[in-house]
């Protein structure tokens, strides 16, 4: 694996993996204290028709797929909000166009054989330097927002009554964290693609949760441990030829079982 090293594409691989991963951690926290996973999921899929929106209009990829990602969150987040009885039906419904717009616009774009493989389990081989600035630039900014409003997305993830009485904005707070989520998904389906995207960030933070005894500690190893999934997946795929996304979640729910094991021998060993 060392000498694989001297590749650049190997090397990008490792910086976007490491970024994403905190990316994935900090906002992944977010989204299970808050219970958005099901949201999430539905973005991950939504975010498809953003793929197919930059396919047909020769947009860059991040940038179409970002721009649709965070027109669903807005959505999910009004709906949430204002429709909490028909939350499933919207969620589903969104989830099926959002799809079905990005394969018909990828149907419909002249001359286009899309490797519909390489957004599905991801394709972080394929990382290029205009990647890694757009992920460091959205790790940045979620390390920014939640160092600013810590305190406040605390309040709104543990107790939305509470921190409405206290004046905080329960909604701008809410829709902010799907609108971080949504950007964060969109960075990770380049790395484990769109159907393994919920798996990155759920399991390295179920893991912290369980070691953690704060939010923002839980944030800290939550990218660590996903930093560790990531980098023995690619390592694991690059010496057995196998595809990068689907390997590193594979480490990650060993990873995960491993630890429920321990956890379980541990708690008998206390008896």
């Amino acid at each position: 694996m060392l000498e694989a090293l001297g590749y650049q594409f190997i090397q990008n691989a490792i910086i976007a993996g490491v970024l994403v991963s905190f990316a994935s951690g900090i906002i992944g926290s977010l989204i299970v204290v808050n219970r958005m996973v099901f949201l999430a999921g539905g973005i991950a899929h939504t975010s498809y028709g953003g793929i197919g929106l930059a396919i047909y209009f020769g947009l860059p990829l991040f940038f179409g797929a970002s721009l649709f990602a965070c027109a669903a969150a807005l959505l999910m987040a009004f709906v949430t909000i204002n429709q909490r009885d028909k939350i499933d039906l919207f969620i589903g419904l969104i989830w099926a166009v959002g799809m079905a717009v990005g394969i018909l616009l990828v149907d419909l774009t002249p001359g286009y054989n899309v490797d519909l493989m390489s957004y599905l389990f991801g394709s972080i081989l394929a990382v290029s330097r205009d990647d890694i600035r757009y992920i460091s630039l959205l790790l940045g900014l979620i390390v920014v927002i939640v160092f600013l409003f810590y305190k406040e997305l605390l309040a709104v993830s543990y107790d939305s009554e509470y921190a409405s009485l206290r004046g905080v904005n329960v909604r701008f707070f809410y829709t902010l964290i799907l609108v971080l989520s949504a950007l964060t998904i969109v960075v990770a389906i380049k790395v484990v693609g769109l159907i393994l995207v919920i798996a990155l960030l759920t399991i390295p933070i179920y893991i912290a949760e369980k070691l953690s005894s704060s939010l923002a500690w839980m944030m800290f190893l939550s990218g660590i441990i996903s930093t560790l999934f990531t980098l023995v997946g690619l390592t694991l795929s690059y010496l057995y030829d196998l595809t990068s996304g689907a390997t590193i979640i594979m480490v990650s729910a060993l990873g995960l079982t491993s630890f429920l094991v321990y956890d379980k021998l541990k708690g008998r060993q206390r008896f």
